[in-house]
């Protein structure tokens, strides 16, 4: 479905958007992959996902706390690949504290990663699809663009400006072929939210599993961990012809924890 096209994805050397970025490599979507990681993992990622769906894919390491790294990101991404249809912002990080207690540098480091990169690559993207006449921008947010949870202030200040940003970037685009929607998982068993299934787990005296089924418990009603390929799935519809009037909207895929 999606041959011809080409998409970056911020954070996609693990988790949720290497999800996405299989789920788009098996349309046939070109890929310019992003992240941290192993030096050998770095090197081994873009070729097994090229051989494997018969795309081409190419990765950047740009620091997404800097700007000028994230303009070179998208400037090399039109470069290796020849276009930029598909912008996936999902590079993210937590930490979790009480206000009064949240270190002032964790703060600025979440503002940047989760915030205010997704603006710094949507800025630089825009104008290549605008020239298309067709883009797709998804950007990751969470539950916590909707709602929010305790100790997490960065985390759901950026989310909730996430989801600010994607509305604002679908009206300014409407009309032009370019839609920009926000994906909201609930609960996904990635990187990112084990330190916090660890820390259940130790407070309860518990294993990491159970740790996990109580995180779950809390909050997601389905009592079951949204799955990357899931998510992957979303973004690929997100993509479609039958998708081209859905912009502006955060779409949660949480297992009912917003229902609530």
């Amino acid at each position: 479905m999606l041959k011809g096209k080409n998409a970056l994805i911020t954070g996609s050397t693990s988790g949720i958007g290497l999800g996405i970025a299989r789920a788009l490599a098996a349309e046939g979507c070109g890929l310019m992959l992003n992240g941290f990681g192993q030096a050998d993992t770095l090197e081994r990622l873009p070729r097994d996902l090229a051989a494997q769906h018969g795309v081409r894919v190419a990765y950047h390491g740009a620091d997404m706390t800097r700007p000028a790294e994230i303009a070179a990101l998208v400037d090399h991404t039109v470069a290796q690949l020849g276009s930029l249809d598909i912008l996936v912002n999902c590079a993210g990080i937590q930490h979790t504290a009480p206000v009064e207690a949240f270190p002032i540098e964790k703060w600025d480091a979440i503002l940047a990663v989760n915030l205010s990169s997704s603006f710094h690559t949507i800025h630089h993207s825009l104008p290549h699809m605008q020239g298309r006449g067709w883009g797709r921008i998804i950007n990751i947010a969470s539950v916590h663009g909707l709602v929010a949870s305790v100790n997490k202030a960065a985390y759901v200040t950026a989310k909730h400006g996430l989801v600010g940003l994607t509305k604002v970037v679908a009206l300014e685009t409407a009309g032009q072929g370019i839609t920009c929607n926000a994906i909201c998982p609930g609960w996904t068993r990635t990187e990112l939210i084990e330190p916090q299934i660890a820390a259940r787990a130790k407070a309860l005296g518990v294993d990491i599993e159970e740790g996990g089924r109580a995180l779950l418990a809390e909050k997601q009603p389905s009592r079951q961990f949204v799955s990357t390929e899931q998510l992957g799935q979303l973004a690929v519809f997100l993509c479609s012809a039958a998708a081209e009037q859905i912009t502006g909207t955060p779409i949660p895929i949480d297992g009912g924890w917003t229902a609530q």
